[in-house]
């Protein structure tokens, strides 16, 4: 772990062997698949060692009869390291590259989560507004496959709960229009009714002037 933590930052050290260290455990092995590629969030893989593109603990023999859980660690340090190297000392690539080759592939995140004991959901950290892109990107790199329809599927309900809202809002500006006009409405019978009154008060006043005038008479 002192080394994990020496490393965490490193942006010059690019090839490190480990081969033949029989005092690296397990939990040591995923301590170091974590530096490199880190899969508990979008930000942690992100901020994961992009420096590395080299990283060897074991050799692995692929002996498939016997599988070691160590090579199944040394695997997935191989994709992280190769990525780094690929990515041209562009950390800001490496980091994408991997989202989308691992955190983005439905089995290989699955794998990973496993082997670092996380178990949470990648969606929560997805912009809604994004989901449409990430879909064509699973669909453009992985294919349609778990990710992608479950992905479908939030865009889905995304979709109908926009909709939903659109159609509220466009009653409630239908009612709203509704309500100016009839405000509108009592406005012009209010000055109608005034002028009435007004011009029945001035009739009434006339006919009590003329009253009062045949009396003087």
């Amino acid at each position: 772990e002192i080394l994990v933590d020496a490393l965490q930052n490193n942006t010059s050290l690019t090839t490190l062997g480990l081969v033949g260290n029989d005092g690296i455990s397990k939990h040591g092995m995923t301590i170091l698949l974590k530096l490199v590629n880190d899969v508990s969030s979008i930000n942690a893989t992100l901020q994961s060692n992009h420096t590395l593109s080299y990283l060897r603990v074991i050799e692995i023999n692929h002996n498939e009869l016997d599988p070691d859980p160590h090579e199944e660690i040394q695997t997935h340090v191989n994709v992280a390291t190769e990525i780094n190297g690929n990515s041209g000392s562009d950390p800001e690539a490496a980091g994408k590259e991997k989202i989308i080759q691992t955190l983005l592939h439905s089995m290989k995140r699955s794998q990973l989560c496993r082997l670092q004991g996380i178990d949470r959901s990648l969606y929560s950290e997805i912009d809604p507004l994004h989901l449409p892109e990430v879909l064509s990107l699973i669909a453009q790199r992985h294919g349609q496959g778990e990710l992608y329809a479950a992905v479908l599927s939030s865009i889905m309900t995304l979709c109908s709960t926009m909709n939903r809202e659109k159609c509220i809002q466009q009653e409630r500006d239908y009612h709203a229009a509704k309500a100016a006009e009839h405000i509108a409405k009592v406005e012009e019978l209010d000055k109608e009714l005034a002028t009435i009154k007004e011009a029945v008060a001035k009739n009434e006043d006339n006919v009590y002037s003329q009253s009062n005038k045949r009396r003087r008479t």
